[in-house]
């Protein structure tokens, strides 16, 4: 009974942190887009992870004659973790490597988010590459916290 009450708080307070869409965390950052994602980067680097591509949204989008909300994307990834789900499942290498996504939403706030790696797993292969997926979601955790942390 107990852990039936601690997972529905546990699964409530997770609800509020995550975008509606499945399988995205997304995390309220304290700082504008772009602080965000120097943030994350700077994070990302310090572990040794690479950095492949940045890419600013609403630049792109104004650059057509539109405009979007500061929206700004971050690829990265280590073979070290990255290869091992795609050994699990290679499929997974569709959704890899990883990305996250900074954005100001229509109330003025800022976000951080990204796929949960057990989503990628369960998408590609059930249940069998479990543990390598929270080994990644561990670290992605551990990077969004870093990232938006005062």
């Amino acid at each position: 009974m107990a852990l039936r009450a601690t997972s529905f708080i546990m699964a409530c307070c997770f609800a509020s942190a995550a975008a509606a869409s499945e399988g995205l965390i997304a995390v309220e950052s304290p700082y504008n887009v772009s602080e965000t994602i120097d943030r994350l980067e700077e994070a990302v680097k310090s572990r040794g992870i690479n950095v492949f591509l940045r890419l600013d949204h609403a630049q792109s989008a104004k650059s057509v004659g539109k405009h979007l909300r500061p929206t700004e994307l971050i690829v990265f990834g280590n073979p070290k973790a990255g290869t091992p789900l795609m050994e699990c499942a290679q499929t997974a290498g569709i959704d890899l490597p990883l990305k996250a996504l900074a954005w100001q939403d229509a109330a003025g706030k800022y976000w951080l988010g990204y796929n949960d790696p057990r989503q990628i797993a369960s998408r590609h292969a059930g249940d069998k590459c479990g543990p390598i997926a929270d080994n990644i979601a561990k670290v992605l955790g551990s990077l969004a916290q870093e990232t938006v942390q005062k």
